[in-house]
């Protein structure tokens, strides 16, 4: 604050950080603040309704009904202009705002996320927003249906998100809902109105899948079938006088959410670990197939080695692939990165180039335009990759990673369980252990695959720095030249090894999660085998009720989960 104000006269005009700091500071002080000194400003009677931040603590509104609350979060969310009244707005100064749902089976275990539009450019809040947006398993992207197609908004939104959904995100699904479905001007007829509206909105779900259908570089990161339109109406939903609720979609809307919830497959997983355990507890008291236990051992053994090649090979083949798209990857950019610097710096002004340099390379206008030097720098690399990368780490939940070798891992504990009858509780016990292992695995992979496809950006971003740094300290006559300069001749200097480091650096984060994934599946089924078969031990507890109840609650919850598979 200190820095600015000092600096507040000479850098107003075009620079859109000043404007977005006199904002700011008008929210929380009025006119205030260009009277004070900035230690004034810092009196503590200018927060006495959220004395929270000056502890950095959550502050809690509690109300017994929606419109209450909503009266409450008005100054935490947004400025309301009241002629003749002064009032202090705290939106500046919230990083997120969380709304709690008591007893709502709607949305039980679901958390539903509004991130701003292309409109929002508070900075401070992007690392947050590209962080929430990659842990999206569903994004919906709302618009009235009078403008879906025609607003560029929603689609300049997906444009410049589609990979922090995609290949560096989890996103499974993209919903474009389009609100206010039951407007229609001028009904010839008020008998045929639904009919009008119905076809309307038939109509307008063709045009946005049709633009859909246009979006290439949208499209390398989703299968067509990821995208689905909705056309809304919360108006009729609740008053009905024109539509069926079913008309206004709302309804599948609600059932989607309800089948979003995951608590069912949290749940298995916790029963199929306690199944596991109480069948390795309940067979170390039993003294049944020990003359097998050798031979069983040693199949185990060699179907491990068999699975762990199978997995080896595949991440390797991935390997391959990614390593002869990203050295044509690598051609392209050092080719190209001078032309696309210089096309960028020529229609950059001053004032934003300023902006983007003090924000290593990463800004947003006050239009609402995303702009990300170390993006389009690296774009050669990731369009190289990007149709590749999401066969290898598809983000459908029914397709696994590497071509489904781990969700296939098995060490045939199935056919060796039907032979071996004798050694069956310790054989369940080591199949349950498969399926933790793929379950912690695929959780793990799902991770990483965002921080492997990122790498090469932020790979560039690193390699960028000092030149940020450097073309930041300019000002006065001449700046501009001198800023677009200095980026030049780094870009020139550079392109021979900057792009060769970030192929090198998601080459080795892939080489590293195959390593850990070879590691912990050798390490924990060994150690898994040697407890099951080479654990005879009675002084552990005999758990023979328990273990028949967790039986049960495994097969009611593994029927279950098979219906639910075949009904979403």
């Amino acid at each position: 604050m200190k820095q600015f104000l000092r600096n507040a006269d000479e850098e107003q005009g075009d620079d859109e950080d000043h404007r977005d700091f006199v904002e700011k500071l008008s929210a929380v002080y009025g006119e205030e603040w260009k009277r004070k000194s900035p230690d004034n400003l810092l009196d503590i009677k200018y927060f006495s309704e959220i004395k929270e931040i000056f502890q950095s603590q959550r502050k809690t509104l509690t109300c017994g009904s929606a419109k209450e609350l909503s009266a409450q979060l008005v100054k935490y969310t947004r400025s309301v202009s009241r002629h003749g009244e002064v009032t202090r707005y705290y939106w500046p100064l919230v990083k997120c705002v969380t709304v709690r749902v008591p007893n709502n089976d709607l949305l039980q275990h679901v958390t539903l996320v509004d991130l701003p539009g292309s409109g929002d450019w508070n900075k401070s809040r992007a690392k947050m927003w590209k962080r929430i947006v990659g842990d999206c398993s569903t994004v919906w992207i709302v618009t009235e249906i009078n403008r879906a197609v025609a607003e560029e908004e929603p689609w300049e939104i997906l444009m410049s998100t589609c990979s922090l959904m995609g290949n560096s995100g989890q996103c499974q699904r993209i919903h474009f809902i389009c609100t206010k479905s039951d407007y229609i001007e001028d009904p010839d007829d008020d008998a045929d109105v639904r009919a009008h509206i119905v076809q309307r909105n038939v109509t307008a779900k063709e045009e946005v899948i049709k633009r859909y259908g246009s979006l290439n570089q949208v499209k390398k990161h989703f299968r067509d079938d990821c995208f689905k339109v909705f056309t809304v109406s919360s108006t009729e939903f609740l008053k009905r006088k024109r539509l069926n609720p079913e008309d206004t979609e709302i309804p599948k809307l609600q059932d989607f959410l309800k089948d979003l919830n995951n608590c069912h497959s949290e749940t298995l997983n916790y029963v199929t670990g306690a199944y596991g355990i109480l069948c390795l507890m309940h067979g170390a008291n039993s003294t049944e197939g020990t003359e097998k236990k050798a031979d069983v051992c040693a199949e185990l053994e060699k179907n491990l080695n068999h699975q762990l090649g199978q997995v080896k090979k595949a991440v390797e083949d991935a390997h391959k692939a990614f390593e002869t798209r990203l050295i044509e990857g690598v051609e392209k950019s050092q080719s190209s990165c001078e032309r696309s610097m210089n096309s960028f710096l020529d229609r950059t002004a001053y004032g934003t180039l300023k902006c983007v340099v003090q924000k290593d390379g990463v800004h947003k206008t006050t239009k609402g335009k995303q702009i990300n030097l170390n993006v389009k720098l690296a774009s050669c690399l990731t369009d190289s990759i990007d149709e590749e990368f999401r066969k290898t780490f598809p983000n459908e939940e029914k397709c696994g990673s590497f071509n489904g070798v781990i969700s296939s891992f098995s060490l045939d504990t199935e056919r060796l369980l039907k032979e071996n009858q004798s050694l069956k509780l310790q054989l369940i016990f080591l199949k349950m252990e498969e399926e933790q292992i793929k379950t912690k695995l695929n959780k793990i992979i799902r991770e990483r695959k965002k921080t492997i496809y990122n790498s090469l950006t932020e790979t560039i971003e690193e390699r960028m720095l000092d030149c940020y740094k450097r073309a930041a300290e300019f000002s006065g006559p001449d700046s501009l030249k001198y800023m677009r300069d200095i980026l030049l001749e780094h870009v020139r200097v550079s392109k021979d090894m900057m792009f060769e480091e970030a192929k090198a650096a998601m080459l080795k984060l892939l080489n590293d999660l195959k390593e850990e994934i070879l590691k912990i599946l050798q390490e924990t089924m060994r150690e898994s085998t040697e407890l099951s078969l080479k654990t005879d031990d009675n002084s552990i507890p005999d758990v023979p009720t328990e273990l028949e109840m967790v039986k049960r609650y495994f097969h009611e919850l593994k029927r279950s989960s098979k219906e639910l598979e075949c009904t979403f």
